[in-house]
């Protein structure tokens, strides 16, 4: 298992820290492919520590992970409840797939169980990509939000209410490839990033056709390698709204609502 150092849990930034809103603290956690991030919020979703961050281990299963989690949150105090983004289908907390963390390790994990009882507080865990769509969108009209990095998340929402996760990475795309193969990481290596956007310019196209979004925002480390023009409907999201939207899983639902998480 990879070592949290005091450097790594604690980088420097020149970007002065808000003052918190009054209310409960969230430690937001983001469990990438490539690494592991959180910071604490505060009531309305700002940042109120710096992101600590550190690789994911070559290691992967979910023991070393809880256990490096807790590690790297060590620095982090102060919070009441934590929200955690997970690469892969998660249901009531329970992890269903996971392609880039070893699938078979990983399935009917409980997740939400195991870092309650590690760090002592409740927990919610959601979508990575749903974390980032709820922390974008605006709520009107339907929204889709993608992320590009070591593989490919999306989120689907309407009127602010997600909808049910489709791992759309995983669906055919061209060339007998499906899009997580066409646009992670891996291809874009290969591609290089001129040929690697010229497909992503094409997987907008298609979204668009499969979902008529009104709206559509990118995100994701390499979203930064795009080499075109956005359309008017496209637009790039910083990749920390990946740990604030943890902060819509514990908004209050209205009485008798069904939803599960909205951005309202």
């Amino acid at each position: 298992m990879n070592a949290v150092s005091k450097k790594t849990a604690t980088p420097k930034t020149d970007t002065p820290l808000p003052a918190p809103a009054p209310g409960p603290k969230t430690l937001a956690i983001d469990i990438g492919g490539t690494g592991l991030k959180a910071s604490v919020l505060d009531s309305k979703g700002n940042m109120i520590t710096e992101r600590v961050r550190i690789a994911t281990p070559e290691q992967r299963d979910p023991k070393t992970i809880v256990d490096t989690l807790a590690k790297l949150v060590e620095p982090l105090t102060g919070y009441a409840r934590v929200s955690v983004g997970f690469p892969g289908v998660v249901r009531r907390g329970k992890i269903m797939t996971a392609h880039n963390l070893g699938q078979e390790a990983w399935q009917g994990f409980d997740l939400d169980l195991a870092l309650t009882e590690k760090l002592g507080k409740p927990v919610r865990v959601l979508n990575d990509a749903d974390i980032q769509g709820l922390g974008a969108i605006s709520g009107k009209g339907v929204e889709m939000v993608i992320t590009l990095g070591t593989g490919l998340g999306s989120s689907l929402a309407e009127d602010g209410r997600l909808s049910c996760h489709l791992e759309l990475a995983h669906h055919p795309f061209r060339k007998g490839q499906t899009y997580e193969e066409q646009l992670g990481n891996a291809a874009l290596e290969a591609a290089g990033k001129r040929r690697w956007s010229k497909r992503v310019e094409k997987a907008i196209d298609t979204l668009r056709i499969l979902t008529n979004f009104d709206r559509l925002y990118i995100g994701g480390g390499n979203a930064k390698a795009l080499k075109f023009e956005l359309p008017k409907d496209v637009q790039l999201v910083s990749n920390e709204l990946g740990m604030r939207g943890g902060i819509w899983l514990w908004k209050e639902r209205s009485p008798g609502s069904t939803d599960i998480f909205r951005r309202s």
